[in-house]
């Protein structure tokens, strides 16, 4: 009996000394915070971005987590909205949350993304349960291909019907917003300049018009509670940058987001620039695809 109740002790000294964190919030100057009080800071912004990885299944549970304590924060006011639905669907989304479609329906409907299921069905459906808005905020895809291709300039010919769908044009293109002198460099040394500034305007496109769609939709003593992949708000870039050019007043915090192959979820210090809030999670977390 004594070996066996040595050997559980050695055994569960040796489960605790090892780390298995999930997850951590930080604040921008490294320290951390937990998720209690994460909820109660973010309940003072207008607008929140939480980004995310696509594939990383804690990090989409948490959104889903974060966004029901808000919820019970701001005793319900808040608006969802999300990159990963496209403006030209924006009329679908109202039907499913208002029960005029089903799940098959949206399917066949709406350009979905391949893990909406798993991912960004169950925000939806908070959404819907709630009676809450759920804004598609992105520019159609074809859009931001057809500018990555052609240029921003081809917009100009589209039709007064199809520019319903994106940012008003001329949407302001600078390498000076954080994160687009990165995407530049993507191309590669060599690359052909104009090749290269088509592929930077595709990703503005999209920051514009989501941009554009966070504002056209706030509501007085509403908070807007945004979804989007880490890029288009990391280093206070993209959505973020266009709102602040639109509306400096609006107070808006940033979650980004940091793999680490550190089991502590250590506060990131190399090639990192934090946010607001920054969530560390592990890089062996399961993926959704």
């Amino acid at each position: 009996m004594k070996i066996f109740t040595l050997l559980f002790l050695f055994s569960a000294m040796i489960f605790n000394a090892q780390n298995f964190k999930s997850y951590q919030f930080y604040t921008q100057n490294g320290k951390e915070i937990n998720p209690e009080k994460l909820v109660k800071n973010l309940a003072e912004y207008d607008v929140i971005f939480f980004g995310e990885l696509h594939n990383n299944s804690i990090n989409h549970w948490l959104q889903l987590r974060i966004t029901e304590a808000l919820y019970k924060k701001a005793n319900g006011k808040i608006t969802l909205g999300a990159e990963m639905f496209e403006r030209d669907n924006q009329k679908q989304i109202n039907q499913y949350l208002s029960g005029k479609l089903d799940e098959k329906q949206l399917k066949d409907s709406v350009r979905l993304w391949s893990n909406f299921a798993t991912d960004y069905k169950p925000l939806l459906d908070f959404a819907k349960n709630n009676q809450l808005k759920f804004i598609a905020t992105n520019v159609p895809r074809k859009y931001a291909q057809q500018t990555a291709k052609q240029g921003l300039e081809s917009l100009n010919n589209i039709s007064p019907e199809e520019k319903e769908f994106i940012a008003e044009l001329p949407v302001k293109v600078t390498l000076e917003t954080p994160g687009y002198e990165e995407m530049k460099s993507m191309m590669g040394a060599h690359a052909d300049v104009s090749k290269a500034m088509n592929f930077v305007s595709a990703q503005a496109i999209k920051d514009a018009t989501m941009a554009e769609s966070i504002l056209k939709n706030m509501e007085a003593g509403k908070m807007f509670i945004h979804f989007n992949g880490d890029f288009h708000s990391k280093e206070f870039g993209g959505i973020y940058w266009y709102i602040q050019q639109k509306d400096p007043n609006l107070k808006m915090a940033v979650i980004s987001i940091y793999e680490s192959e550190n089991r502590e979820l250590a506060f990131p210090e190399k090639n990192f620039k934090p946010t607001t809030f920054n969530l560390v999670v592990p890089a062996d977390m399961t993926k959704t695809y």
